[in-house]
């Protein structure tokens, strides 16, 4: 497991958002946002910087205009300047609200670029929090292979050697999408959603012992691949045990722990005449069915009860 550090551009941030610049002649090119969070300026307008974050991305919409339009002209000069000798990436003013001429002279002095938008404050807010977590969210790389199956992101993981890229393969032609093969990179976009990719450098690559590697969108078309998939369901599969006690019915709900998410695990045990593909395709479709409340594994039980009773 590695972990990924990861930057945006300031100018993706913008461009994304669509918001109109103000300082125009600051160049915002090389500006890099580098954390996730953003800040509601509101007890730093008083001068109190104790805790300010200078790598944060500084929001004001009403309530921080009708407080700065009650100061005087020195008060304003005194606050600004000790406000932006701090840093930021940037200043967003929402709701279509301008800086005054002191604000802007002095952003313009320090080099901080200032943007507007006419989205609500709390619109605004909403939108550049899940823009942040999507682009910024914390990232690792895990060994493993992810496919999209039925519409659903399996993650397949496994010894080496197991047979995760042969049933890749087995998915990609019978219909399904490879999104990464041997390496995955998982990105946390929120306390229930993950996000996985392929690394840039094997990205629509696969490896088969033997053969060599193989380029998936070369060999299969470009509808054999997938740029990113959110990942619902892990799939790990494990040499068979003959003194292992496997789940047959079901009942029992399993878990894997990435990066503090807790995603369905199946425990898929392999040997020789078992097609696992078939098998991630079941477990797909049987994700699918609980997700909208049916548990096969209940019914069957109380099937079972009735005849018992009979």
């Amino acid at each position: 497991m590695k972990k990924v550090k990861r930057n945006v551009k300031l100018s993706k941030f913008v461009k994304d958002l669509s918001l109109e610049t103000w300082n125009t002649t600051i160049n915002y090119e090389d500006i890099e946002i580098t954390k996730c969070d953003i800040n509601r300026l509101g007890i730093q307008l008083t001068g109190f910087l104790e805790f300010y974050d200078p790598h944060r991305i500084e929001i004001l919409g009403n309530v921080e205009i009708m407080y700065l339009n009650g100061l005087d002209e020195d008060t304003k000069r005194e606050r600004y300047m000790k406000l932006m000798e701090k840093g930021a990436p940037c200043f967003v003013f929402c709701r279509g609200l301008k800086p005054d001429n002191t604000f802007s002279e002095i952003a313009t002095e320090k080099r901080i670029p200032i943007f507007l938008t006419m989205e609500s404050t709390s619109n605004f807010m909403s939108d550049a929090i899940k823009w942040l977590n999507n682009n910024l969210g914390e990232t690792i790389v895990i060994h493993g292979c992810l496919v999209d199956v039925f519409g659903t992101g399996i993650f397949i993981q496994g010894e080496s050697g197991i047979g995760k890229s042969e049933t890749t393969l087995e998915l990609i032609k019978r219909g399904h999408r490879m999104i990464a093969d041997d390496a995955v990179e998982i990105h946390k976009a929120s306390d229930v959603t993950l996000y996985g990719k392929a690394p840039d450098n094997i990205k629509d690559f696969i490896e088969l012992r033997g053969i060599g590697i193989l380029d998936v969108k070369e060999l299969f078309g470009v509808q054999a691949v997938l740029e990113t998939q959110t990942i619902e369901l892990v799939v790990t599969l494990q040499e068979w045990n003959n003194e292992a006690i496997y789940d047959r019915i079901g009942l029992e709900n399993k878990f894997i722990e990435i990066l503090g998410n807790k995603i369905p695990n199946y425990i898929v045990p392999i040997r020789p005449g078992r097609n696992v593909a078939i098998i991630l395709e079941t477990a797909a479709l049987k994700y699918r069915q609980m997700k909208m409340g049916g548990s096969p594994a209940e019914k069957f039980l109380k099937v079972q009860e009735k005849v018992w009773k009979r």
